[in-house]
């Protein structure tokens, strides 16, 4: 077996907080359920942090939910970018970016 190791951002790093985490694993866990997404993977850097979501784990992501706090006072520092590359959803709350996702959840039910 491997070694657990405790996570501890180094100084400078940019991380998700746990509200945020919880919000994007929220949305994650309900598209795994769907049977949308399979894997994931979580980049977290000096300037950036990174979520990105795979349908299969050999492709490249579906969708990457990007922190950038230095765009927080211009055009918000979250970002939902779409697997062409291309900027889906910008904003300063991140449940507001993560809604395009929650859409594409809903079905509609023939009453």
């Amino acid at each position: 077996m491997g070694t657990v190791v405790p996570f501890a951002p180094t100084a400078g790093q940019t991380v998700f907080d746990r509200g945020e985490l919880n919000a994007i694993l929220g949305v994650y866990g309900r598209m795994v359920a769907a049977g949308l997404w399979r894997d994931y993977a979580v980049e977290l850097g000096r300037d950036a942090a990174t979520f990105s979501a795979f349908r299969r784990a050999a492709e490249r992501p579906e969708i990457q939910v990007v922190k950038v706090p230095a765009l927080r006072a211009k055009q918000g520092m979250f970002a939902l970018i779409g697997e062409a590359g291309a900027v889906l959803k910008r904003g300063h709350d991140l449940r507001v970016v993560l809604a395009p996702l929650e859409r594409r959840l809903m079905k509609v039910v023939d009453a």
